[in-house]
């Protein structure tokens, strides 16, 4: 914020008639449209005192240094989440959508839902989900409607022989959030169950989900909803089964995923699925296998690949995708190894990587800057909470919303922050 500036105002009754002459010579010299003078500034006005003379240092307005960018808390979840959604809304506020309220070691999915407004920095509730799930997507539709998709939740009551993680099932329903009514209804199931899988808006509204886990192994196949039809259908596979993987939309409108694994060990093979031709084709393999990592779709076109883990624990290296050349480069690297982070793209195209966890499990606080001009991550202030499995919304102000996760003793906590760039 800049300075007003201004000028001091004299007090001395003998001082007065060349103070209304001052403060002429002053808004001149600022740029401003000089008052009409008084009689008695016009009675003392002397040819060596007009308003070309150039003003005093005083008068130079002075620029204060811009603030430093901060993590401060906001209003807090109406319930504690981890694994959740978080959408931003056309109207500027953010859905969050269901998620677990204890930690990762319970099973506790949530079905509510609850809108936050950043005017003022207050959660509501809205209402609630056809079904409790936690890890599933949620993805704003070109229409303003939110499609929520897969995920895990309870069993069905009376069910015989499920296949359960932590007590829960796959899901292979689906649900719209309408902001004009504040309530979700069904829509059409996806043609399997899936966890850890990924979903993004293509071009024509429609809607891919590739990979994950349908309860037993991960997924080759991918499909396609479709808005006008409320139907979900198949569409091309993958060359490699793939859960906990990343997509990101291309500006040309095909889709790169990245990573992710098949059994144990995570890949570091990409492909690019094609919206025309409805069919996956395999693209540069990226420097090191990694899955549970972030992507994001840099101004320039460029993807940036960060962090995730491997065989041999969190990563701290990340790298960039160029669609041009189909291949991965190095970029530089993080000071902190870490998965189970967010990456958001800034409105002035930095990017902002906070929390996550390390080697040791321990969630963390300090976040980083990516700067595509340099390639080089920098440290930023730190988050008020240690957190990972948090979401992470870019506002309409250009301020990030961080919300929900775990944090100390596997407990998923309420607390939510504002990074203010």
């Amino acid at each position: 914020m800049r300075a007003s500036p201004g000028v001091d105002r004299f007090r001395s009754s003998t001082e007065r008639a060349f103070t209304a002459l001052v403060l002429v010579v002053a808004v001149v010299g600022c740029g401003g449209s000089p008052a009409t003078p008084s009689p008695s500034a016009s009675a003392v006005e002397s040819p060596s005192l007009t308003a070309t003379s150039n003003p005093s240092p005083s008068s130079t307005p002075t620029a204060l240094p811009t603030p430093a960018p901060t993590f401060a808390a906001t209003g807090s979840m109406t319930a504690a989440r981890m694994d959740q959604t978080a959408t931003l809304l056309a109207d500027g506020r953010v859905l969050v959508t269901g998620g677990d309220a204890t930690g990762p070691l319970a099973a506790d999915p949530l079905a509510s839902a609850e809108l936050y407004d950043p005017k003022t920095g207050r959660f509501s509730r809205t209402g609630s989900m056809t079904t409790a799930r936690e890890s599933q997507t949620a993805t704003l539709l070109a229409d303003g409607r939110v499609l929520v998709a897969g995920g895990l939740g309870l069993p069905p009551a009376g069910a015989r022989g499920c296949v359960c993680v932590r007590g829960l099932s796959t899901l292979a329903s689906a649900e719209l959030y309408d902001p004009k009514t504040g309530k979700f209804s069904r829509t059409g199931s996806m043609t399997t169950r899936r966890s850890g899988h990924t979903a993004t808006l293509l071009p024509d509204g429609r809607v891919l989900i590739s990979g994950g886990n349908d309860g037993v192994l991960p997924i080759a196949f991918a499909e396609l909803y479709d808005p006008k039809t409320g139907k979900f259908s198949r569409t091309g596979s993958m060359a490699a089964e793939r859960e906990y993987h990343a997509a990101t939309l291309l500006t040309d409108g095909r889709v790169l995923v990245t990573g992710g694994t098949p059994d144990v060990d995570p890949l570091a093979s990409a492909e690019m699925y094609d919206p025309k031709s409805g069919a996956f084709s395999p693209t540069g393999s990226m420097a090191t296998p990694r899955d549970g990592h972030s992507t994001i779709l840099l101004a320039d076109g460029r993807v940036l690949v960060v962090g995730g883990g491997d065989y041999s624990g969190t990563l701290a290296s990340a790298e960039l995708y160029d669609p041009k050349s189909g291949a991965f480069g190095p970029t530089g690297s993080m000071a902190t190894g870490r998965d189970g982070d967010t990456a958001t793209l800034l409105s002035d195209g930095d990017v902002l990587i906070a929390g996550g966890s390390g080697d040791n499990l321990e969630e963390i606080a300090v976040a980083e800057i990516y700067d595509p001009n340099t390639g080089i991550f920098s440290p930023t202030a730190s988050m008020v909470t240690p957190r990972d499995s948090h979401t992470a919304t870019l506002l309409v102000d250009g301020r990030v919303l961080i919300a929900g996760g775990v944090s100390g003793d596997n407990q998923a906590i309420a607390s939510t922050e504002l990074f203010r760039p």
